[in-house]
């Protein structure tokens, strides 16, 4: 097999490493095995519910759509399996505000190394079994009061319900884990990967009816808007702002070194999908709260916060505020301009023009800030275009897979795509050490 030495693999040269290399080959195997795993998990049933019931009851409840939308189907279908990674998901967001909120947690994250990572990770795991209790908890005394869907509704019913679910979702995270440590890729986002997938073929469906119904233009302009937001995402998701810096002249011993020219880089986008899934929280909270409170003022501002109303302005103009706050937000967890002032300075570091320390500090968060603005515009543009297309056009394919499901998608394949390249650069430099 020829190789191109010190330059990134070609398709031809991964997938000849995955199928040739015993270690690729068996991450490979590992990593489906666990996914079919979880998939078929979720259509195992909790038993005791009424199946027809639960649907005819709680099939517009705008949370059940949200949560079954991570969960691959595992709330429509009452799996066990049903919770799935959102626990930890949830979890690891805490733990996230968490350790820029408390100095303990900051200190073990950034001085501990990787004794102090595994201590968070620990933390992390009981923060998600916590949480998944009090999820199943809730999800179980709501369908308990739920007429005609439990057939012996009870504390028993109840009890049972919280352990299954409970159980569950501490598999799926031990899965997830397990994906990270001996397949490929990481664990909690392939499975989120996996539920997004699995609602593909409701898509297609709905694309193929339109079709039938003689309206192949529109599945046409659709699927090209789709085909766009893609390339679009990708181009966005990999674009980076590189700030030049300078290493000053250093002497070791006897030896100078000259100045180095390296570039720090920013993403454009460096809340990644985090901005859009707290906008959508967002978006259904004021519906949750008139399901629940049947407020006339309530259920009135809900119905204006739909696609669908007849103010649609104000559908976008609320949408597009909590994803720029959710996106400035998210930025400043991720990103710390104060530490990367004091790391280049450690470093010996400099940008060109810029005085170390607070200048630095300054010029960075200027800079931060004007790329998360346009993140936050692109996040925005993603999740409006499907829906002005479908509302122009007057197709259904998108519904359930909009802004949310791509992003998820590019990310989580690009991220996998890198990590198997970085194996096969590995194979290819061990085959170099032993000629």
């Amino acid at each position: 097999m020829v190789v191109s030495r010190g330059k990134t693999p070609s398709a031809q040269e991964t997938f000849m490493q995955m199928a040739q290399a015993a270690g690729l080959r068996g991450r490979v195997f590992i990593t489906l095995g666990l996914l079919i795993l979880v998939r078929l998990g979720i259509r195992l049933p909790v038993p005791g519910i009424n199946r027809a019931a639960f649907t005819s009851t709680f099939a517009g409840n705008p949370v059940f759509g949200f949560l079954d939308f991570f969960s691959g189907g595992g709330f429509s279908a009452l799996g066990i399996f049903a919770l799935g990674i959102i626990p930890f998901i949830n979890a690891s967001i805490i733990l996230q505000l968490l350790t820029a909120a408390l100095p303990s947690l900051e200190r073990l994250q950034k001085d501990e190394g990787e004794a102090g990572r595994r201590k968070i990770s620990q933390i992390t795991r009981y923060v998600a079994l916590g949480w998944a209790i009090i999820q199943s908890t809730g999800f179980a005394i709501l369908i308990n009061s739920a007429e005609g869907v439990v057939f012996n509704p009870g504390i028993v019913f109840i009890v049972q319900m919280v352990v299954a679910l409970t159980a569950g979702s501490m598999f799926v995270m031990w899965v997830g884990e397990l994906i990270t440590e001996r397949g490929v890729g990481n664990g909690a986002s392939l499975l989120i990967f996996l539920s997004i997938v699995s609602g593909l073929p409701s898509t297609l469906g709905n694309a193929l009816q339109i079709a039938e119904q003689g309206e192949v233009s529109k599945v046409i302009i659709l699927i090209s808007v789709f085909i766009l937001m893609i390339v679009g995402i990708v181009f966005v998701q990999e674009g980076t702002r590189r700030i030049p810096i300078v290493y000053a002249r250093r002497q070791v011993g006897r030896r100078t070194y000259q100045e180095q020219k390296s570039y720090l880089p920013l993403r454009l986008n460096s809340g990644g999908v985090m901005p859009i899934i707290f906008a959508s929280a967002m978006l259904i909270l004021p519906g949750t709260l008139a399901g629940l409170t049947n407020n006339a003022t309530i259920i009135e501002f809900a119905g204006y916060l739909s696609p669908n109303s007849s103010l649609p302005w104000v559908y976008v103009i609320f949408y597009l505020s909590m994803i720029v706050f959710f996106s400035y937000f998210y930025a400043s967890l991720v990103v710390n301009p104060i530490d990367m002032s004091q790391n280049l300075k450690k470093m010996g570091a400099s940008i060109p023009g810029i005085r170390p320390g607070r200048a630095t500090t300054e010029y960075v968060e200027k800079v931060l800030n004007r790329l998360t603005l346009l993140g936050a515009f692109f996040l925005g543009a993603v999740v409006l275009v499907p829906v002005a297309a479908e509302r122009v056009v007057g197709g259904g394919i998108f519904s359930g897979f909009g802004a949310t499901s791509l992003l998820i998608l590019v990310g989580v394949a690009i991220d996998t795509a890198k990590q198997i390249q970085t194996y096969v650069i590995s194979q290819r430099y061990e085959g170099m050490v032993k000629q």
